[in-house]
């Protein structure tokens, strides 16, 4: 068993190095802030992130359960006209989508 002195001295150097980590982005972010290029990711990355969520998901479910590929293919039809319809409300348009793959599979 480790001595007490090395324990303290690795926490001391797991709490330095997680503080530090996690200060970094706030230290930089006012000169960020006026960064073109963060201002480009912050429009693009939700759009990408759905977007290989939406990717993955369909993969899985056209590879589990073919005969469901029309039911995925609405549903994602019902998730773009939702969030393109209520004003880009992402958690909502998401629900709806999910709700509708839910009820079109189960209604096999």
């Amino acid at each position: 068993m480790p001595s007490t002195s090395y324990l303290v001295a690795v926490l001391a150097i797991v709490f330095t190095i997680t503080l530090a980590l996690r200060a970094v982005p706030f230290a930089v972010l006012r000169t960020l802030r006026t960064s073109p290029i963060v201002r480009q990711l912050s429009a693009w990355m939700p759009v990408g992130i759905l977007a290989i969520l939406a990717v993955t998901a369909l993969h899985g479910s056209v590879a589990a359960e073919p005969r469901a590929t029309p039911y995925a293919l609405l549903a994602v039809a019902a998730t773009v006209g939702v969030h393109l319809a209520c004003g880009r409300r992402t958690i909502l348009s998401v629900g709806i989508g999910t709700a509708v793959y839910v009820a079109l599979v189960n209604a096999l």
